[in-house]
């Protein structure tokens, strides 16, 4: 199974918005800079996210995104079905036409390996993410980065 960049980045952006929360609305400008993913990919991501009720907007000077559940109540596998990320390692997305329009003989093996990883993203929230001191180290040095000089970002 991949996770594309979809995934990665939704996962990613929702980190920093978490980090940088308490200082009020987060913009995607703010995330473009200390993660290097471009403005417009970020826009069509929180589109989703906000779509499925993972963040709100504030319009305005000052404004930005922030939370709608508290950190504790988003799990990775929220944010990665939010912008339509499949968590399916099977190659016929779950419809047994596989091989030659039949089942193959390893599709219980995907779909068993589905479910774990399902069940497995389930339990590790934005919070657990947010307070482990990787991470935290890891945003302590991309925002000295993202102020000394911005860089170009990536674009999915």
């Amino acid at each position: 199974m991949r996770l594309t960049t979809k995934g990665r980045f939704a996962v990613t952006a929702m980190i920093d918005l978490a980090l940088h929360s308490d200082q009020g609305p987060v913009t995607l400008a703010g995330i473009s800079e200390r993660q290097r993913i471009s403005l417009s990919y970020l826009e069509q991501l929180f589109g989703k996210l906000r779509r499925n009720k993972l963040v709100s907007s504030v319009r305005g000077p000052g404004g930005g995104y922030h939370l709608v559940r508290p950190m504790s109540k988003v799990s990775v596998a929220d944010i990665i079905l939010a912008v339509d990320e499949p968590i399916d390692a099977t190659q016929c997305k779950g419809k047994e036409n596989c091989h030659n329009d039949q089942r193959c003989m390893t599709h219980d093996l995907w779909t068993n390996l589905n479910t774990k990883i399902r069940d497995y993203l389930s339990l590790v929230t934005l919070e657990q993410l947010v307070t482990s001191p990787k991470v935290k180290n890891v945003a302590v040095l991309q925002d000295l980065r993202a102020r000394k000089q911005p860089r170009e970002t990536f674009s999915a």
